[in-house]
């Protein structure tokens, strides 16, 4: 029986997200090629832009308000015309507003920039603007295309994970960046997959265990284990006191370890892995590893395997499956993949392909369990 739910949504969902796509590509038919090249050749301009309205935190300073561009820099401790012209930019690009001559307000885009909106996006635009980040960009692209290697290893002279294991603060704005990946993908895991038909959950690389923690809210008699990092896990169950209900946070645990190494066995059929946004970083050969380990974590008892991942069109992919894909490549040995490409993994891995479940989002459901 299929795990599916809500399938006309998901469907609706998939046509718009086709609209989208189709309207994203339009300015590339309209606008003259040498200005679109010479627009696209500057888009970092917008980036820069934003990245230094977020380290300034306008939109908070901002709030409900409708300020001059004079009090908004006092408030934010920067000189009056310089973010006079750093707002007038960023509202020509529909990030806030100018209401009247250099009198400008929030509007939709930019409310995702205050620190109290509860999905705001400010750790994802700092932490992809960081010079961590920027680096291998911006210096080390062209060396890494010509050679095959990762340019975020050229920069740093270690792998992504390594180096976040080594750089506290940085870490942690990774955390809070994928903790904000929600305002993106919204509660569509939750909802569009039928949790119901299980009692436990094991969360491998969950992080703090958000996507676990939204699946518990909906359904009163799952339970849950988040695994990860150690590094993690040391900080992860105290970063829901005071955020969660103390029964909810009750049917949820923590354990530390490597999911190259080994991962929490299942129990029974009543059992289901979660593996979110984790495998496309890492290359076939560690896929494979992870992958192998879960089937035999399973082995024999039913328990299944949901795999939250963007599955890439075999040609002819929108630009958001290929950019995701390209920033796979700056960073690590990973990539984005197709379903055609992920079924080749499960084979090598003893693990059966069940179903490919829609969310109303951008990623699918992979469903697997282990072959007899």
């Amino acid at each position: 029986m299929s795990l599916q739910k809500n399938a006309g949504a998901v469907r609706r969902f998939a046509k718009l997200i086709q609209f989208a796509a189709w309207l994203q590509n339009l300015p590339n038919k309209i606008t003259p090629p040498p200005f679109r090249l010479i627009q696209i050749g500057s888009a970092f301009w917008q980036s820069r832009a934003l990245h230094a309205v977020v380290r300034l935190d306008i939109a908070s300073a901002l709030g409900d308000e409708t300020l001059p561009a004079d009090v908004i820099a006092a408030r934010v401790s920067a000189q009056e015309d310089a973010i006079y012209r750093l707002l007038r930019m960023l509202a020509a690009m529909g990030v806030f507003e100018e209401v009247s001559p250099r009198v400008f307000r929030n509007n939709a885009l930019s409310a995702y920039l205050r620190k109290d909106h509860p999905k705001n996006v400010r750790a994802m635009i700092l932490m992809h603007n960081s010079v961590e980040m920027n680096r291998p960009w911006y210096e080390h692209m062209e060396q890494g295309i010509r050679c095959g290697e990762v340019p975020f290893e050229i920069a740093h002279g270690c792998e992504f994970y390594a180096y976040l294991d080594g750089h506290a603060e940085f870490d942690a704005l990774f955390a809070s960046a994928m903790d904000s990946v929600a305002a993106l993908t919204g509660d569509s895991f939750a909802i569009d997959f039928a949790w119901e038909r299980f009692d436990r959950i094991i969360d491998v690389g969950g992080s703090k265990g958000s996507k676990a923690l939204a699946i518990l809210k909906r359904h009163p008699h799952l339970n849950a284990i988040v695994f990860d990092r150690n590094q993690v896990v040391q900080t992860a169950a105290g970063y829901w006191t005071g955020k969660a209900s103390p029964d909810l946070l009750s049917r949820l645990t923590f354990q530390a370890g490597d999911m190259l190494e080994s991962v929490p066995a299942a129990k029974d059929g009543k059992d289901i892995y979660l593996l979110s946004a984790v495998l496309h970083g890492m290359d076939d050969q560690n896929c494979i590893k992870v992958l192998r380990n879960l089937a035999t974590a399973s082995a024999g008892t039913g328990a299944r395997m949901a795999l939250l991942e963007w599955v890439v069109a075999e040609w002819k992919t929108d630009f958001a499956s290929a950019a995701f894909d390209m920033q796979m490549f700056m960073n690590t040995r990973g990539r984005e993949r197709t379903l055609p490409e992920w079924q080749n993994l499960f084979e090598q891995s003893g693990l059966a392909f069940e179903e490919e479940v829609g969310l109303q989002s951008i990623g699918k459901m992979l469903v697997l369990r282990a072959k007899d």
